[in-house]
């Protein structure tokens, strides 16, 4: 059987990368992952559960927020504002014209992880005086993971236009948990990510 003539050749080469296609996409690489937003997120939205002053409801607040930083501070400014208007208050835009200037702080506004392992955990150990480590990865019969978000929020208020004491307001916290479990290395159950929309992350299969 003679060959294909050559330019019969590229002729189907061409129609079949033609005929075939390909897509690509392109993600960004932010600080944190979607998960750990999330649970800074939830975590704010629990701790200002409920928020209320010791001002007469209908007051002109204003939030200071000089004093609130870091990350994910401006999404738990604006739950704080939320639960503020939810309750009642009203927000001002300046301090001049507020009866009342809340002058707010975060305690706390990130991370926790733990994990328990029932077996060997994941080990560097140091082989030489020059400080050279070797990896021995985790051989565990079971293992879990609590990622944990945490809000504790604070503050004060005082009058707007004499500085006068209004009194302070106890420390608002929240907590947003999710757990996975695994057991020798390949099961796994439980929540592994947070889920945006989602309020309330249950319990995995089994709390322990």
């Amino acid at each position: 059987m003679r060959g294909l003539p050559l330019s019969r050749t590229a002729a189907l080469l061409a129609a079949s990368v033609l005929a075939s296609g390909c897509a690509s996409t392109t993600e960004s690489n932010t600080g944190r992952t979607a998960t750990e937003q999330l649970l800074l997120a939830r975590a704010s939205d629990k701790a200002v559960e409920g928020l209320s002053l010791p001002l007469p409801t209908a007051s002109s607040i204003f939030v200071d927020e000089s004093y609130f930083q870091g990350e994910g501070s401006r999404y738990a400014i604006s739950a704080i504002r939320a639960a503020l208007s939810d309750a009642g208050y009203r927000l001002a835009r300046n301090k001049e014209e507020s009866d009342a200037v809340f002058e707010i702080r975060s305690g706390a506004l990130s991370l926790e992880q733990m994990r328990r392992v029932v077996g060997i955990p994941e080990m560097r150990i140091p082989i030489n005086e020059t400080l050279n480590v070797v990896s021995l990865p985790e051989l565990s019969v079971y293992s879990n993971r609590d990622r944990v978000g945490v809000a504790e929020f604070s503050g004060f208020l005082y009058e707007a236009k004499t500085g006068s004491p209004l009194g302070a307001v106890l420390p608002m916290i929240g907590q947003y948990r999710i757990r996975s479990h695994k057991v020798l290395m390949i099961v796994a159950w439980g929540q592994q990510q947070a889920q945006p929309g989602q309020r309330d992350p249950g319990s995995s299969w089994t709390e322990f």
